[in-house]
């Protein structure tokens, strides 16, 4: 069985709750293992309001990470967060792991090669990927994740151009320096999911009243659907394989600025980084994901 973490800002959009309820529902029917769900910007009810939305999945099993610096970096409040922050009253981001070393934890006591699943910002993969040797493991981030990381799953960038700018490299000056050294360094295959990829594709339009879900979007403004940059991202990870997922890949190598988060895009055959592209019609992944979730 595939086994994944994942990455989540858990804060600025409504599709990250989307694509949580996909990766839950697949870990809970024993399609994959969800190890544990890093969140990578801190506010007050951060993981107050993952623990609450992870018990109305009935997923109890998960460990939870958070990067409690982040909150440095803090430029907005939640706005569907504390409807989810009621479901796990008595959680606080105390109970969280510190999310670098949890991930560590995870990659290196699986016994098979871990995923990756990030739809967030980056500072904290970037963390794990450049983190020294310690208590939990004598070997350094990149010498784990050459050892234990088997692939990592992206949703950052813009791709249908040079110089794009998309908000998880460009938010603010962590998610860009982080960025710029994550696809430096990362040695282990990394597909990116860009803006233009999920922008159009809209969904969590049919889910029912009184759904969990349906609320999260109404807080954030999104009643009719959202776009599906993270869902998108989550099911073309869990089918595994770009082609069967409806995509087309460029392959090469991929660059961000560390000033401003604009990326580029080098082509070749043989780099570790790739893109897709849609090969259908959006409503092909659209009900991807409404099947899913609904």
């Amino acid at each position: 069985m595939r086994s994944f973490i994942l990455g989540t800002d858990w804060c600025t959009d409504c599709d990250d709750v989307v694509a949580m309820r996909i990766i839950c529902r697949a870990h809970k029917a024993g399609k994959i293992n969800l190890l544990g769900v890093g969140i990578n910007t801190c506010v007050d009810i951060s993981a107050a309001s993952l623990y609450g939305f992870l018990a109305t999945e009935g997923v109890t099993d998960v460990a939870v990470g958070i990067d409690r610096a982040s909150a440095n970096a803090r430029i907005f409040e939640p706005k569907y967060q504390p409807n989810l922050a009621a479901y796990a009253p008595d959680r606080t981001n105390d109970d969280a792991e510190d999310a670098v070393r949890m991930y560590r934890r995870l990659i290196a006591s699986s016994p098979s090669k871990v995923e990756l699943l990030e739809i967030g910002f980056t500072q904290v993969i970037c963390g794990v990927l450049m983190s020294s040797p310690d208590d939990i493991s004598p070997l350094s981030g990149i010498e784990l994740f050459r050892q234990k990381v088997a692939k990592v799953w992206m949703m950052a960038g813009k791709w249908d151009e040079q110089g794009g700018k998309e908000y998880n490299f460009c938010c603010h000056s962590l998610t860009s320096s982080n960025a710029a050294i994550f696809c430096e360094n990362c040695p282990v295959p990394v597909t990116f999911l860009g803006w233009e990829v999920g922008n159009t594709v809209i969904s969590g339009n049919e889910l029912a009243d009184g759904d969990v879900l349906k609320q999260a979007l109404i807080d954030h403004g999104s009643p009719n659907g959202r776009s599906s940059w993270d869902p998108m991202l989550v099911v073309l990870a869990l089918i595994g394989e770009e082609n069967a997922a409806g995509y087309s890949v460029t392959k090469g190598r991929a660059r961000v600025d560390p000033t401003d988060g604009s990326n580029y895009f080098t082509e070749d055959v043989n780099g570790l980084h790739q893109y897709v592209t849609k090969r259908f019609d959006d409503s092909y992944y659209q009900k991807q994901i409404n099947d899913l979730i609904n």
